[in-house]
């Protein structure tokens, strides 16, 4: 059994850095030093998060052959892996109800859109909604994806199963695994908005579109009343 070395503190290892910009104050960096301890805290929580993560038990047997509309017609659950032994289903906002799909679905799905062929060598991706394939594929070619699969759960067994059993328009991320034929599920985003912070919108953490993560290195950080949108007008 390999036991790991003890982490140096986070405050010892902020106290080595060297970075230093133009005509900055010692109030500036003795500030940015003590965030610095606290990143390095929020790596090594990060990482342990996913140990944990990567240690849970065996998820349930998925109970049925699921079957779902591709862009070349129907292909099964399990047609999904490829010849990966792991698969991320992401289940977009974008129901028969609705007119467009989920600006907020939309921004983080354009945000793997180029790194689909990197996130293939690893696992497949797949991308579920509940319209019908026609629209998928419309809404698809409308923003210039070529790389991103798009399937319809047009029965909608699946999404009841592990996204809503109300099969209500919201969004799901499922990941499954394949081990010597058997279908499992390993593990699902379950944050919901009953367990936000107070005056925070619900999220998942680590969030998997990187728009949040870039937003909150500047001073202006999210924002309370901002959101992606499908099209921005000039100058907007």
């Amino acid at each position: 059994m390999t036991t790991q070395a003890p982490l140096v503190p986070a405050t010892e290892l902020a106290a080595r850095n060297r970075a230093s910009f133009p005509n900055e104050s010692a109030e500036y960096r003795q500030a940015r030093n003590a965030l610095l301890a606290e990143e390095i805290e929020l790596r090594r929580h990060i990482e342990r998060v996913a140990a944990q993560r990567r240690q849970l038990p065996l998820g349930g047997e998925v109970p049925r052959a699921y079957v779902f509309e591709g862009e070349n017609g129907p292909v099964t659950l399990a047609d999904l892996f490829g010849d990966k032994d792991t698969l991320i289903i992401y289940s977009y906002m974008f129901g028969p109800e609705r007119e467009k799909p989920c600006p907020m679905c939309t921004s983080l799905m354009a945000s793997w859109e180029g790194k689909v062929p990197d996130i293939e060598q690893r696992i497949a991706l797949a991308m579920v909604a509940r319209s019908p394939i026609e629209r998928l594929v419309e809404a698809k070619k409308a923003r210039g994806w070529t790389q991103l699969k798009v399937y319809s759960d047009s029965e909608g067994s699946f999404t009841r199963d592990y996204v809503s059993a109300e099969d209500a328009d919201v969004p799901g991320y499922t990941v499954l695994t394949r081990r010597d034929g058997t279908i499992r599920h390993f593990w699902s985003g379950e944050m919901n908005g009953e367990m936000a912070d107070p005056g925070q919108d619900p999220r998942d953490a680590p969030d998997p579109d990187p728009l949040w993560h870039l937003l909150d290195t500047t001073p202006e950080g999210r924002g309370a009343d901002w959101y992606p949108k499908l099209e921005y007008g000039r100058g907007a």
